[in-house]
């Protein structure tokens, strides 16, 4: 087996030990193993099991995030004069299992207890430690900051409805609820607004379920760009969407409703100018929090307004109490 004394390697070139006691150390590096590690080779099937650092003498060594959270398989190159292992030296636990040679490579294997000797030789050796393992817990912290915002990104992906862009059902049953008991803890009004297009199947029949789906997304956008920013806009289900007006008292509610029910009239579903243009109208049933109600009995409510609107003819307002 080669050691370390028989390469000719320089140790200031060993990122550890610059501006280290080379005398000192030199001794103690001199019956180290270095072994040689395949491209593609695991670095401990090699090197062995146990609690080592590991530097690159020659070639080039990868070790693996193995981010399942993220799907991020990124590799880190640990460079010619770096090492990895050194979390393993100081909590006694193998972790180089995921580190592979990118190249064909020569490694150092400096055992765990003479790595504490040399510590004690010399105090450079420590800071060059401590400055590397601080540069290692800032690299995963910014991974981890990565994660948590690319988690959020999802989560805010799933609460949207993938059509309309407007909050799903999966929001709605996660956040409504506090808005209810925000609205009761404070005593200031929640006003809720059920929409539904009106003879939607009928519009589908007539021209087709891309065009359908074109008009779900005009009326998303009616009720996207009308809103306050404190307003939510909810695909409830099919062509049934729902608005919630924190703040809001019943008659302004109903204005807010009367306004959407007039943008929804005018809107226009597509632009060709060869084709008629077809156009849609929906019905509102709009109703506001009373005290103790639950979130379920204020959607009742809106619902049952909604379903008056719908009797005395469609493309109207109906307003429960």
């Amino acid at each position: 087996m080669t050691r370390f004394s028989d390469t000719g390697c320089q140790i200031g070139n060993l990122q550890i030990f610059q501006h280290a006691n080379e005398a000192a150390i030199a001794p103690l590096l001199a019956d180290c193993a270095v072994v040689d590690v395949a491209a593609g080779e695991t670095l401990t099937e090699n090197a062995g099991q146990g609690t080592c650092l590991y530097i690159v003498l020659e070639g080039a060594l990868g070790m693996a995030a193995n981010d399942t959270a993220t799907g991020d398989g990124s590799v880190s190159r640990i460079h010619v004069g770096e090492c990895v292992g050194e979390l393993s030296v100081l909590d006694e636990e193998a972790g180089t299992a995921t580190v592979q040679a990118l190249e064909d490579s020569r490694v150092l294997v400096i055992p765990s207890a003479k790595l504490w000797r040399i510590i004690d030789e010399s105090n450079n050796v420590a800071r060059n430690l401590l400055r590397l393992l601080s540069f290692r817990i800032r690299a995963a912290n910014a991974q981890l900051r990565k994660r948590q915002r690319l988690g959020e990104f999802y989560r805010q992906l799933s609460m949207a409805d993938g059509l309309t862009g407007l909050q799903n059902r999966a929001w709605l049953n996660e956040n409504f609820p506090a808005l209810v008991g925000e609205a009761q803890r404070t005593d200031r009004p929640l006003s809720v607004v059920m929409i539904d297009i009106d003879h939607f199947k009928r519009f589908n029949d007539d021209y087709g379920h891309v065009l359908g789906d074109s008009a779900l997304q005009t009326a998303a956008t009616v009720l996207s760009t009308a809103l306050r920013p404190t307003d939510f806009a909810v695909r409830y289900g099919g062509e049934e969407l729902m608005v919630i007006l924190p703040g809001t008292d019943l008659k302004s509610a109903e204005m807010v409703a009367q306004r959407l029910c007039e943008k929804m009239r005018q809107s226009i579903v597509f632009a060709d100018m060869r084709k008629p243009l077809p156009h849609i109208t929906a019905s509102f049933g709009v109703a506001c929090l009373s005290a103790r109600q639950s979130m379920e009995a204020l959607i009742s409510a809106a619902d049952s307004a909604l379903y008056r609107a719908k009797e005395a003819g469609r493309d109207q307002v109906a307003v429960n109490g």
